[in-house]
């Protein structure tokens, strides 16, 4: 009779127990999944903390700012306030002061040419002899305005510009148009788009001209001009140089001075100074400082 030998159990380990196993290769690729975790996650956190520090440009819709000045309507150039026109004595004291005036308005400061062009060919023609003293005030609305410094006299302008390269590209981003006038000239001579290869010219009538503009007295930055306007073919030699300003540029600069400004009153300010500095899109204008009124 055969003998049953009793099973070993010791010999035969259990299914469970070789299937619960972790590998060598399931911990790595676990340990690199996990680091891959943290890699990530590290990285959204510097990138909200970029989005969050950075200072994004953004487009600000700028509101046309119109400043009060005064002006005679359609009232005879003259002395006083008067609705009538001076007669022949007065008007001698009105031309030749006028003139005067307007030259140095062309040579030495920034105003807007029609009124300078007009005020001339309106006295010259104001001979009908009447009685009044004619009105003082300058072409405009009617009215006496704020007791504010204009923006011609109030607002100074420096470049910061390396090399004429530079400076010709801040006057294209702004639209500034150059331009002379006088030498015998009768018309005003442009040039614009000084970094294209081929600069723009044109000539027209000062009459057409309602620009605010500005002039150099001396310096670098004219004769930086005056190499810009020859470059384009502008003949320049004997005449005055001058910057016209688009109306758009002339309110970005109010606009600027007025967020400078805050809550003073224009009438405090009595000079503007502007800088211009790079920006990821081109340049922009910034108030260097202003100075104050006077006042007793």
């Amino acid at each position: 009779m055969a003998s049953i030998k009793p099973h070993n159990a010791s010999k035969h380990k259990p299914v469970h127990a070789s299937l619960a196993k972790v590998s060598a290769y399931d911990q790595v690729s676990g340990l690199l999944v996990a680091v891959l975790f943290i890699v990530g996650a590290g990285v959204c956190v510097l990138f909200v903390i970029y989005l969050t520090t950075q200072n994004w440009e953004t487009n600000v819709s700028i509101p046309v700012i119109i400043e009060p000045s005064p002006g005679r309507g359609n009232h005879a150039m003259g002395v006083a306030q008067d609705l009538e026109a001076p007669g022949l004595e007065e008007l001698e004291e009105v031309l030749e002061p006028q003139i005067e005036a307007n030259y140095e308005a062309v040579t030495d400061a920034v105003t807007s040419q029609q009124a300078a062009l007009e005020n001339v060919d309106g006295t010259s023609q104001s001979t009908d002899g009447g009685t009044g003293q004619g009105d003082s005030r300058p072409l405009g609305p009617e009215g006496n305005g704020a007791d504010i410094v204009p923006r011609w006299e109030r607002w100074q302008i420096e470049y910061a510009g390396s090399d004429l390269s530079t400076y010709a590209k801040q006057l294209d981003h702004f639209g500034i148009e150059l331009g002379t006038a006088g030498g015998g000239v009768q018309t005003i001579d442009y040039a614009s788009q000084f970094t294209a290869r081929t600069p723009k010219q044109r000539s027209a009538s000062g009459k057409q001209e309602d620009r605010l503009y500005f002039t150099w007295k001396s310096g670098s930055l004219r004769e930086a001009d005056l190499d810009l306007l020859k470059r384009a073919g502008v003949k320049s030699q004997g005449r005055i140089p001058m910057q016209f300003y688009p109306p758009d540029t002339e309110n970005l600069l109010a606009f600027v001075e007025q967020q400078y400004m805050g809550d003073r009153p224009l009438q405090s300010i009595q000079k503007t100074v502007f800088g211009i500095r790079p920006t990821s899109d081109g340049y922009e204008f910034y108030v260097m400082r202003q100075l104050q009124r006077y006042t007793r």
